[in-house]
């Protein structure tokens, strides 16, 4: 399994424009949390898929263990045999020496097998190998990337919260504005200033009356007095009397 069809719906999704997405979004948050879950699923595709291919890696590398320990071995059975042909010839069993020489040529027929299959399977054991390591070190980076995803949607979803707080407190501001509530009380102050007037016309007022009301007595002391010296006039008394 290569890289590329295990990271290849993660790479379609990294590419996207995500600003262009959040703009035609109705719902930002919930386009957010969408990428997070699809995301952290496709992580999740990504590690079972990486390890099945580990898990072929490993039986690759036991294939070629058991390959390299049976050349070993059958190649210390071909130089018994060898040996023991050796000690049957040596004594002039001619037979028997044939026949353990047969057991080495087999023993080194099999050798050969097994360091031709360890040989072939070398190749795609590196290869393997080294798809592993770069699948591993992709599945890290998109760890990673998930991490600065959900970051970076905490981080809007707080900005968008913020700015819709600082809208309606904007609407607030408008309506007050609008309906300014100090012309109301502008209105009743104007109310209350007409009633100060009245009632300092009413005293006005009232102070004139008194003043009237002195005035019309002075005069009737005057009457009063002049009343009193006709009467004397006509009593014939002096009016340097009056004054006794």
């Amino acid at each position: 399994m290569s890289k590329q069809s295990i990271f290849g719906r993660i790479a379609q999704l990294a590419k996207a424009n995500i600003n262009a997405l959040l703009d035609s979004a109705e719902d930002p948050k919930k386009l957010l949390d969408q990428m997070v879950r699809d995301y952290s699923n496709n992580i999740a595709e990504a590690e079972t898929a990486i390890a099945q291919t580990i898990g072929n890696l490993r039986m690759m590398q036991e294939d070629y263990a058991e390959d390299v320990q049976a050349a070993q071995e059958w190649g210390q059975k071909a130089l018994a045999a060898s040996a023991k042909a050796d000690e049957y010839r040596t004594a002039g069993k001619t037979a028997d020496a044939d026949k353990f020489d047969n057991l080495a040529k087999v023993a080194l027929q099999r050798q050969l097998s097994s360091e031709n299959e360890a040989k072939q399977a070398a190749p795609s054991i590196a290869s393997q190998t080294d798809v592993v390591d770069r699948l591993k070190t992709g599945l890290t980076q998109m760890k990673g990337k998930l991490v600065e995803l959900q970051s970076k949607r905490n981080e809007l979803v707080a900005r968008q919260k913020s700015a819709q707080a600082q809208s309606s407190v904007n609407d607030a501001i408008k309506s007050i504005d609008i309906m300014d509530p100090t012309s109301e009380i502008s209105r009743f102050e104007d109310k209350v200033r007409r009633e100060e007037a009245r009632v300092l016309g009413q005293q006005e007022l009232s102070a004139s009356s008194l003043d009237a009301q002195f005035d019309s007595l002075v005069d009737m002391g005057e009457q009063t007095e002049i009343e009193l010296r006709l009467a004397a006039l006509k009593s014939g008394k002096p009016q340097g009397e009056l004054g006794g």
